[in-house]
């Protein structure tokens, strides 16, 4: 903690102090709780067998089709 952080904390009455304490503890949950996560994959293979009809060329171009012709 930076020394400048630490004396305008020392400034503030004791019932400030103690918010300042929860608000650190609630960032520090919100951390953990951010902390990443391992990608599941479960969407792997789902269009396995469209694949054979189409190559990933031509799937480019018929993306970019579809997303130009969204109003």
């Amino acid at each position: 903690m930076s020394r400048q952080l630490k004396d305008m904390i020392k400034e503030l009455p004791p019932d400030l102090e103690d918010q300042v304490e929860d608000f650190v503890r609630l960032l520090l949950e919100k951390k953990k709780k951010r902390s990443p996560k391992k990608p599941k994959f479960v969407w792997a293979g789902a269009l396995k067998d469209l694949g054979e009809k189409m190559g990933s060329v031509e799937w480019q171009h018929k993306l970019s089709e579809m997303r130009n012709s969204k109003p």
